[in-house]
């Protein structure tokens, strides 16, 4: 039968349901138990009724006795429903049941002949008819694109699944526990904004029509995490979401959540211990392990964290020096080593575009060290060589997997790195930093000396071993037309 075929009989359901004075949808359930709780609490000489719950995932029936199969969130288990016990509710329960039905249970524990935990029912009551039959098939679907757009039927038949997105709460709630610890505010900041900055990225934009505005999705969390230290909070962090109007991949997503962290007197230094303890934190609280395989790589992080001078890896593999050549070598040295690009080349771009080709063969983790000034705008310059800044670049399994820096609080450099900045963007480059007046302001008022970083829900998708989209519980899909 056809899935409209199938639908049309279980409308035909409800109308028995209805005549025979059912309510197919109740307003409540009179659960008083869980299935965990009713398996973990078992003992079958009990005699007192309990009330369990759930999604109906299988039946099959004998004669005068039916075996289902149900599952609540919590766990799945048995109801052994009789015609000697139940009478005409029988019946009925047989005539209008179906896969995919809620259904509550009162009985008692009962242990089959096969040792079986289940319960004997004594009443049942239908608490959310299903019009559409869950796929019995859903383990072989081929069709990727229908498993990420139905995921909560993923999310339903594929333990594997539930049991990542189970691990995704725990991965946040390590970052979130490692930060209180450490007396870490947590705060939210708005994320609508009229001068999207912090990162290299494009916008997504809309028009607030209460203050006839274009407004932008904030593309990182930064400049106003860095302004609450300003206001002399001395260490904040905000897990949420950032949203980046970009292409998308394996690696990429352009809605997506993102921790960022501020601590006032601390350094890059103090930070890369901060940062791999937190790593080491976040992989045994969510796995229990600290070896992992992923993206054809193999990442111990208990081993000991690698420095990585950028200069020092490009000078070696291209034969140019980032901090010397010239914008049109770097160009050149893109295209000798075949890098294919989709956007047009300037010195900083052409530098990137070589450093991530490069990157791919590192395993780590690793600490990617000594970056030119001109990569990054909102990092202090380096003491020992001012071409370049104290940030450091997780790397791990050939990708950046977070970024940290001593933060920039001298205003006018912090200016004219920002103009320098607008001037690619007016030159045609988009995802260049804008000339953010308002946050110079806001560092002319003083900032302490600072450490910030920042990693995204990619370090989860990496350690699933996932491409970034199925690590999403609902991945941003083009619509279907439906009738």
């Amino acid at each position: 039968m056809s899935e409209a075929d199938l639908r049309e009989e279980r409308i035909r359901k409800l109308a028995i349901l209805r005549s025979a004075g059912v309510d197919p949808y109740p307003a409540a359930s009179e659960r008083d138990t869980s299935v965990a709780e009713f398996l973990s609490d078992f003992d079958g000489n009990a005699t007192s009724t309990r009330t369990v719950a759930g999604r109906i995932m299988a039946s099959r029936g004998q004669g005068g006795i039916v075996f289902v199969d149900f599952f609540d969130g919590t766990g799945r288990m048995q109801g052994v429903l009789q015609r000697s016990d139940l009478a005409e509710p029988f019946d009925l329960f047989v005539q209008v049941s179906d896969i995919g039905d809620f259904i509550e249970f009162e009985g008692i524990p009962y242990m089959t002949k096969r040792g079986e935990r289940s319960i004997l029912v004594s009443k049942w009551r239908m608490l959310a008819k299903s019009l559409i039959p869950i796929p019995a098939e859903w383990y072989g679907l081929k069709d990727g694109e229908k498993i990420l757009r139905e995921r909560y039927l993923d999310i339903l038949m594929n333990e594997e699944v539930r049991a990542m997105f189970e691990r995704r709460e725990k991965f946040w709630s390590a970052c979130r526990a490692y930060l209180k610890e450490r007396d870490f505010l947590e705060v939210e900041t708005p994320a609508l904004e009229t001068m999207p900055g912090g990162a290299d990225a494009r916008p997504f934009v809309t028009h607030h029509h209460a203050l006839d505005i274009d407004v932008s999705l904030r593309i990182s969390l930064e400049l106003s995490l860095k302004r609450l230290l300003v206001a002399g909070y001395p260490k904040v962090f905000e897990i949420g979401r950032i949203f980046r109007n970009e292409g998308q991949s394996r690696e990429h997503l352009q809605d997506y959540t993102q921790l960022e962290t501020y601590e006032a007197y601390s350094d890059m230094r103090k930070g890369k211990e901060f940062i791999t303890e937190l790593y080491r934190r976040i992989v045994q609280e969510t796995y229990g392990k600290y070896s992992f395989e992923m993206h054809g790589h193999t990442v111990d992080f208990a081993d000991e964290w690698k420095e990585l001078d950028f200069c020092a890896l490009i000078s070696d593999t291209y034969g140019i020096d980032p901090l010397t050549c010239s914008e049109s070598e770097a160009i050149q040295a893109v295209r000798g080593a075949h890098i294919e690009v989709g956007e047009e080349l300037n010195l900083a771009r052409a530098i990137d575009h070589l450093w991530k080709a490069l990157r791919k063969g590192v395993a780590g983790p690793a600490f990617l060290i000594n970056i030119p000034v001109y990569l990054e705008p909102l990092a202090k310059r380096s003491s020992e060589d001012s071409r370049v800044v104290e940030r450091v670049q997780v790397v791990i399994a050939g990708s950046e997997m977070g970024k940290g820096f001593s933060e920039l609080n001298d205003p006018e450099d912090q200016r004219a790195r920002f103009e320098e900045q607008q001037k690619m963007r007016d030159a045609g480059d988009e995802e260049a930093q804008r000339l953010d007046l308002d946050y110079v302001r806001a560092l002319e008022y003083g900032m302490p000396p600072a450490f910030g970083f920042g990693v995204s829900e990619r370090l989860f998708a990496f350690l699933e071993n996932r491409p970034a989209h199925e690590a999403q519980i609902f991945p941003l899909m083009r619509p279907l037309k439906r009738d």
